[in-house]
């Protein structure tokens, strides 16, 4: 196990992320990177169990950390502004025990969140309390709102029990809306990007999106799975889980709904979004995720990954952060089939431990393959009926319905007529605007260059980018079996004075000869070793889906700069003495990432970046190819990251030596800064 030493320099940062993050429990270093072209890679189909902390305080911690994570991997950290929804309902369709209307809003600017409205029909006061309503949001998952199951499905589900009627039976994602409304909520189901009237973005670009489009390789200017878009962490996932949270912004926004009672619901791929939403989002009470919690596969779709959300955590443990509110779930024959016995549990232990043991619910319905069918959703009435204060005549048995017309459902038309903005361009300028707000918000955190400038705040700076890079520069915590036997293997070669004899320790990663001015170190007796990867493979160890999108390799798995930056910074905390860690050229990428994670373990850092930047790197498959490296400020950021420990800056080009002086400034530590 890695020792605890790697933390005991009393760094900002170190603190930080054992105090607020928990990062000392989750931080290991990788296997050793003479062999990192070997390495296993877990992917989406891996087993993710659930290790529920031993204490509530624990607990508290690991949730905290696995909250900025998502947020981060969802490129959510910070938040876009809220700009106004300039929401419109309009055509009312009254039917059998409720009534539709339609639905469209915009959640970036330019951009329509399009859906169906589900309000209980005129005269059914069911559930309401001082004239509001619980509100319900439903993520409709894969197949979209519209869907409708075939003759032969439905012939299928009607004679093993999984549907009721012909009608609601068609159209299950429709009837539990429906239903809910009859029972007295009011129920938004929005469309996933692709699907019914969302179309912006087509199906194939969000969910099927195989190879690379010629668009990706523009450079200047963005759009979805380019190389600047990962940079970004600007995905499918996380467009998708903005629009979420601004579609529960316009459930609350009702007059008639009733703000302390909102709920979420979905199923498969709307399970997922409606795992993310518990956990991000406080105001939703109660949740009802079907289909996705569970620690055998996590989503299959790109819209279900997105990089380092599920680094060393998964579904289960990613839903267990709505604990201790209620959420309810359901068992079938597909990737959940062993959730009594593996992930439920865990969960019921985690409620148990914070008070709440009834408060979660997994209902095994192995009979049945993966579904959202009649059967389930009478379970998920049920759960809603309790923990939304349903009265009890509150009708929880589904009755049938007549099916609704595609004019019924179609939220555009000539009154209303769809946005002309789709495809490529579409993209291109959310994303834009999505990276300027992101842009303008952090750069109002940083050290500002000036000295007679208005003082920012260093806990400010440190929060805003140094979370981000926390999170970024974890390993799994199963990596730390290996991270002990590597450290010890690992020496490189090594000259100068013998081992025993050395007064200290220069670690250099770069190629070629050692730069002239670490040779100082040398004369004073330290023994130098050059790590075995300073040479090794130039590309990423990828998963081998045929897919083309970082996040099936990155959303599972550290970057190669990640593990490298581990392995030094475990390798630095096991040596005895001063250690000098020294890196050139792109390998300042994972010196600098060490020296932040060792703290003072790290006695001085030197690097001469040779005008090396995460932005630069043009393919996810390159080894310096690190994820959100861009947004967070690339290497500037990254090295200013190291203060108030010691550090030489030799040949960095102004932005450089300008952000570093600027936070060493205001960390009052200008003493052990050196710029060459």
């Amino acid at each position: 196990m890695m020792s605890h030493r790697l933390f005991s320099g009393g760094g900002w940062l170190a603190v930080a992320l054992i105090i607020c993050l928990s990062f000392a429990s989750d931080l290991a270093t990788s296997a050793d990177e003479a062999s990192t072209a070997n390495v296993e890679l877990k992917t989406l189909d891996d087993h993710f169990p659930f290790d529920v902390p031993d204490t509530v305080q624990q607990w508290n911690q690991r949730a905290s950390t696995l909250r900025h994570r998502i947020r981060v991997a969802t490129g959510l950290w910070p938040y876009p502004p809220k700009a106004p929804l300039k929401a419109t309902i309009h055509g009312p369709v009254q039917h059998d025990g409720f009534m539709t209307e339609k639905v469209y809003f915009e959640s970036f600017p330019g951009h329509f969140v399009t859906g169906q409205l589900f309000r209980p029909a005129a005269g059914n006061d069911l559930a309401v309390v001082d004239g509001k309503r619980p509100g319900v949001l439903s993520p409709h998952g894969h197949g979209g709102r519209t869907m409708q199951l075939s003759d032969d499905d439905l012939q299928k589900n009607l004679k093993t029990g999984g549907e009721k009627y012909e009608g609601s039976g068609r159209n299950p994602k429709y009837a539990r809306c429906a239903h809910l409304a009859r029972m007295g909520c009011v129920v938004f189901m929005f469309d996933m990007l692709g699907y019914a009237d969302s179309q912006q973005i087509g199906f194939e670009v969000a969910h099927r999106h195989a190879k690379a489009r010629p668009e990706e390789s523009n450079r200047t200017a963005p759009c979805l799975y380019s190389v600047d878009a990962e940079l970004n962490l600007q995905s499918i996932m996380g467009w998708q889980t903005w629009n979420a949270i601004r579609a529960l912004d316009f459930l609350e926004s009702l007059d008639d709904v009733d703000p302390d009672r909102l709920a979420v619901t979905g199923g498969s791929g709307g399970g997922t979004q409606t795992i993310l939403l518990g956990a991000l989002d406080d105001r939703v009470s109660v949740s009802f995720p079907n289909g996705m919690v569970s620690t055998s596969m996590q989503g299959g779709c790109y819209c279900e990954n997105a990089n380092y959300l599920r680094i060393g955590t998964g579904n289960v443990e990613l839903a267990a952060l709505f604990a201790p509110k209620p959420q309810g779930m359901t068992a079938a024959d597909d990737w959940t089939r062993d959730m009594m016995s593996d992930g439920f549990p865990e969960l019921v232990k985690l409620y148990t431990m914070l008070g709440q043991p009834k408060h979660v619910m997994c209902r095994p319905l192995l009979q049945f393959p993966h579904n959202y069918n009649y059967v389930t959703r009478e379970t998920m009435y049920q759960w809603m009926a309790t923990h939304l204060s349903l009265p009890p005549e509150s009708p929880l048995v589904e009755t049938d319905m007549v099916p609704p017309t595609e004019a019924e459902t179609s939220v555009w038309n000539q009154q209303h007529p769809a946005p002309t903005d789709s495809g490529v361009p579409h993209e291109r300028r959310v994303l834009a605007w999505w990276k300027q707000t992101a842009d303008e918000a952090l750069k109002a955190s940083l050290p500002p260059y000036q000295v007679d400038a208005p003082e920012r705040s260093l806990a400010k700076f440190r929060h805003d980018f140094g979370i981000p890079w926390s999170i970024m520069l974890t390993v799994p915590q199963e990596s730390m079996k290996q991270a002990g036997r590597d450290a010890e293997q690992t020496t490189g070669a090594d000259w100068g004075s013998d081992a025993n004899d050395s007064v200290g320790t220069l670690i250099y990663c770069g190629q070629g000869d050692l730069p002239d001015e670490l040779k100082a170190w040398l004369d004073q007796g330290y023994r130098l070793v050059r790590p075995e990867f300073d040479s090794s493979q130039d590309e990423q160890p990828i998963v081998a889906n045929g897919k083309r999108y970082a996040g099936f390799t990155f959303g599972y798995n550290p970057p190669l700069v990640v593990r490298r930056s581990g392995h030094l910074a475990h390798l630095a905390a096991g040596i005895d003495g001063p250690v000098v860690l020294a890196g050139s050229g792109r390998h300042v990428a994972w010196v600098a990432g060490a020296a932040i994670l060792a703290g003072s373990d790290v006695t001085e850092c030197w690097l001469r970046p040779d005008g090396f930047r995460f932005a630069a790197v043009d393919d996810y498959t390159d080894a310096a190819f690190v994820p959100g490296a861009a947004k967070y400020g690339d290497l500037p950021v990254l090295v200013s990251l190291r203060a108030p420990h010691r550090l030489t800056i030799v040949d960095a080009d102004d932005a450089v030596r300008k952000q570093v002086t600027a936070t060493y400034r205001q960390a009052d530590a200008m003493d052990r800064l050196t710029v060459k």
